[in-house]
């Protein structure tokens, strides 16, 4: 059974929510952020990418770049002022862009928990980013940023999350990208820990290397520990948990620099080998395996033709999978798409639009439109103990950083 534990959180107050909250620190590079938080020496980013105040160039795993981070934070602490609950408590996090909205529970999960499976994966990580953030961690001796969880709904989990966000807000506010952000203390923890005790997993769906790395940040704190107990902050990570039948994922669409030496009609005969193609198609397609492709001011649909053998497997019949195994790899040569620098991701929120934009202005040769992944496919793939390919999904909206914050 899963567990969760109360905490006390270090946060601003709620005059101060919206200036301090940052997007989370991996969706932006070192330009975007310093133009996030340029004129507002309040938000986060100061702190999760502190080289936006270092000079330009600053190498980001530099020595200097996370001395930035230690100081930042303790001027945060001192002059926003953060304030520390004085006793621990479970928190509500509601979001609603446009349409859609979702409400979670904030709190502290068992890293042993993580480590044996019982919070499941579905993606891998890269070693030089839980570098990063073990030693952000390590350095403020806190997390500052949540995991995005998500387990199967729980109608005992849904009223006692009703019944709490009937009552006043702490923080309640819209961010420039138009999404409302809610969250509520929430005082009695007890009902919680006994509904979420019956709850047998909990599944990342955003946040795998803010999770391994807290794992690493344990360790190595246990390390260092004299008298451990295995209570301690450090074994426990910060994460909201939201039921599967509220989460939202969009496509996470591809875009590659060039044909592989092909002309067009090569690389449409090629295609035919493995594909119905279809011309004037709807740029998003419309159902699971079906693609859709613009190429040289047209789109095109995309289906396995009946001639091609179908894929087997809960991981290799995604359409992800189909699209790399079928096409980006024996056609356009893409074998890794975590290191290849002629293919780049375009999160489903930018449109197909942008995908337009980019061939016609011919930073890409040729763009694909994919069909979400579902959350039942990301359960599967997780329960299956298999690896989705890299870049499969894309949730929105997201959850901000440095809204509560847990120290270990």
């Amino acid at each position: 059974m899963a567990t969760i534990r109360p905490f006390s959180a270090l946060r601003p107050s709620p005059n101060h929510a919206k200036e301090v909250s940052s997007v989370p620190y991996d969706v932006v590079n070192t330009e975007e952020a310093r133009a996030l938080a340029n004129g507002n020496a309040l938000s986060f980013l100061h702190v999760s990418r502190p080289e936006i105040d270092l000079p330009a160039g600053t190498d980001i795993y530099s020595d200097a770049v996370y001395r930035k981070a230690a100081e930042n934070f303790q001027q945060l602490i001192a002059n926003c002022p953060l304030e520390r609950e004085a006793a621990p408590s479970f928190y509500l996090y509601r979001l609603i862009m446009g349409n859609h909205q979702q409400i979670g529970v904030v709190a502290c999960s068992s890293i042993d928990e993580y480590d044996n499976d019982i919070i499941r994966k579905h993606e891998r990580t890269r070693r030089d980013k839980e570098d990063d953030r073990t030693r952000h961690m390590l350095v403020l001796r806190a997390q500052t940023g949540p995991v995005f969880l998500t387990y199967r709904a729980q109608p005992e989990i849904d009223d006692l999350v009703a019944a709490e966000a009937a009552k006043d807000a702490l923080f309640d506010f819209t961010s420039a990208d138009g999404v409302r952000h809610t969250l509520w203390r929430v005082v009695n923890a007890d009902p919680f820990v006994e509904q979420f005790a019956k709850v047998p997993l909990f599944y990342i769906a955003d946040g795998h290397h803010r999770a391994a790395s807290a794992s690493r940040a344990r360790a190595e704190l246990k390390e260092q520990s004299f008298a451990h107990t295995g209570k301690e902050n450090y074994n426990y990570f910060l994460t909201v948990l939201f039921p599967d039948s509220q989460l939202q994922i969009l496509a996470y669409n591809r875009v590659v620099i060039d044909l592989n030496g092909r002309s067009e009609a090569e690389f449409i005969e090629d295609l035919k080998k493995q594909f119905d193609v279809t011309e004037n198609a709807n740029p998003e397609p419309t159902e699971r395996g079906n693609w859709s492709m613009y190429l040289n001011g047209k789109w095109y649909g995309l289906t396995l033709s009946a001639r091609a053998t179908l894929p087997l497997g809960t991981v290799a019949s995604l359409d992800v999978s189909v699209l790399q195994d079928r096409l980006l790899d024996p056609i356009l040569g893409i074998k890794d798409i975590r290191t290849d620098k002629r293919i780049d991701f375009i999160g489903g929120l930018r449109g197909t639009k942008e995908l337009e934009r980019l061939v016609d202005e011919g930073k890409a040769a040729v763009a694909f439109s994919l069909f979400p992944t579902t959350v039942e496919e990301l359960l599967m793939v997780s329960d299956a103990n298999e690896i989705m390919p890299p870049k499969s999904t894309w949730f929105e909206p997201k959850l901000r950083d440095g809204l509560l914050i847990h120290k270990i």
